[in-house]
Formats: structure tokens, C-alpha cells, sequence
């Protein structure tokens, strides 16, 4: 089984005898009942239901780990003590390196699954490991990362930019809509019941290099923008009715001139819209 450092990535840890239900009524995913084992993605949001932080949220022993992005760890630590306010949680920064594993074979003691892969062979340790099988960098993974669908806040899209449904944490466990309140929750739950969600992430897939940032295009008409990519291949949130109209009328996608194609993540089971606008021009 591969495995690569992640150094991008840092953790913080979650103790105290309130922290379960500080946690529970404060982000996106169900973590009541988070059995031990895995890694489910969340995020704590901003009142208007955009992602402010995106993590990984696993148990331990004593409480709960968050993984999230090195360069906002300090960040989600002080927001995360704003509002505990008289709460019995204990949020502190821990020395544990991250660490990617992938594809098939003996999983290694202490690994954790990682919930973002729709059930695929890919987990995260935290720690040395011990009896893990080849190196790899960790430009290797993201490649996996980013052919799988998954994107990260601030390595991927910016703070309060986007809402769980354009990344897709509403089709991999990393929003609950069965629990109670949470930071945002109003207009998240409100996007899934009214089936509002507009822009949704996609693979992207050029015949030569992608570059990102780029707008993702059809003639003149703006659709959506690549996120990230890793040479022809990439993650881009699109406004899926106008793709569906573009699709209907057989007209070709590009971004930056090259030509592409959209599909949707094998493990996503959101699908475009049937019923689609006449007009595709403008802003996604």
C-alpha cells in the first residue's frame, strides 16, 4: 500500500467532557455517533452556509481529532475556542504528521478510512508508519485526490467562497441533514429541500495541460472555473443547468481553449438537470 507525508496538512485535538456535543451542534457532519475507524470530512460554516473550514474529523481515545489545512490550523483553533465559550472543551494544536494511503492491501495498525473516496481503499495515519508498504510523494496523491473528485478548502478554493452542495460534502457524509442546528444550517438545509444547488464539482479531463483558475467555457459563455488540476486532468465546479444545456444542444466545452469533457465522480449521486434553461450566457 502507497503512502506519502502529507506536510500540507496539520491537526488539531478535541477534549474535555463537553466536546462530543460542542462538536455535534457546531459543524456539518454527524459526529455523535462517528465510530472509530474512520475519517469523515465537515466544516464549519458561516452564517450565510458558505465552508469557512473544511476537515477531517476522526475519534480518539480521549476526544476527537480535526485534520485540516496546515495554514489555517491556528485560524480553525481560534475560531473553534470562540465558540466554546463556557463549554468543558480543550481545543490544542497536536505534533502528529499526516499521512496518505491508497489502493489495496494490509491496512496499517491505526489507520483511519477516509470518507471522501466513496468506500475506496484510502486512508490517513497519524503518526511514523511502521508497516506500510512504498513510499510515494505527495504530489502523487493529490493526483489520486483530485481524479477522485475531492476537494480541499484553502489548497483547492478559498475561505467563504463556496457552499457544502458545490463541493459535493452533501453526497459524502460531510453534511448531515438529520442532526440539529449548526453554524449555517438554515440555508444549507433550505439548498437541499428546495433542490437549489446550481454548481456542483466535476472531473474535468483536456486533451493537453489544464490550467487552473481557468474559466471552464462553451463559445462565449461562462459555465464554471477549475479549481485545480494535475497536468490534463482536474476538479471545476460548474453550473450543471447550464452544462445540461450546453450538452442538449451538442455544443463543446473548453477552458483556456482546450477542448474538454465533464463527468460526474463515480461516487457522487447527484445527477444534471432534466429540465434545463434556454439562455447559457452570463455568469456561473
Amino acid at each position: 500500500m502507497p503512502y506519502a507525508q502529507l506536510e500540507d496538512r496539520a491537526v488539531l485535538r478535541l477534549s474535555g467532557s463537553d466536546a462530543g456535543t460542542f462538536l455535534q451542534n457546531l459543524v456539518t457532519a454527524e459526529t455523535a455517533t462517528l465510530p472509530k475507524g474512520v475519517a469523515r470530512p465537515s466544516a464549519l460554516l458561516t452564517p450565510q452556509g458558505k465552508i469557512l473550514f473544511d476537515f477531517l474529523v476522526s475519534k480518539t481515545e480521549d476526544g476527537y481529532r480535526i485534520e485540516c489545512a496546515a495554514a489555517i490550523r491556528d485560524a480553525l483553533a481560534k475560531r473553534l475556542t470562540l465558540y466554546k465559550l463556557r463549554a468543558k472543551v480543550l481545543v490544542e494544536p497536536a505534533d502528529e504528521p499526516v499521512f496518505a494511503l491508497w489502493e489495496a492491501g494490509e491496512t496499517p495498525s491505526g489507520a483511519v478510512r477516509d470518507e471522501r473516496f466513496g468506500g475506496g481503499p484510502v486512508y490517513r495515519l497519524y503518526g511514523e508508519p511502521t508497516d506500510a508498504g512504498e513510499a510515494a510523494d505527495a504530489a502523487t496523491f493529490r493526483t489520486l485526490r483530485l481524479r477522485s473528485g475531492v476537494a480541499e478548502a484553502e489548497t483547492d478554493f478559498p475561505q467563504a467562497d463556496m457552499f457544502p452542495h458545490d463541493v459535493l460534502l452533501d453526497q459524502n457524509g460531510g453534511v448531515s441533514f438529520k442532526k440539529g442546528c449548526y453554524v449555517g444550517q438554515e440555508v444549507v438545509s433550505r439548498m437541499q429541500h428546495r433542490g437549489t444547488a446550481r454548481r456542483r464539482l466535476m472531473l474535468a479531463s483536456g486533451e493537453r495541460h489544464l490550467t487552473e483558475g481557468a474559466n471552464v467555457t462553451s463559445g462565449e459563455a461562462k459555465i464554471g472555473t477549475l479549481l485545480a488540476a494535475s497536468e490534463r486532468f482536474g476538479i471545476a465546479v460548474v453550473r450543471t443547468d447550464k452544462l445540461a444545456s450546453i450538452l442538449k444542444s451538442g455544443a463543446a466545452l473548453a477552458i483556456d481553449g482546450v477542448p474538454i469533457e465533464l463527468t460526474i465522480p463515480s461516487w457522487a449521486g447527484y445527477s444534471l438537470p432534466t429540465s434545463t434553461a434556454d439562455d447559457v450566457a452570463g455568469e456561473a
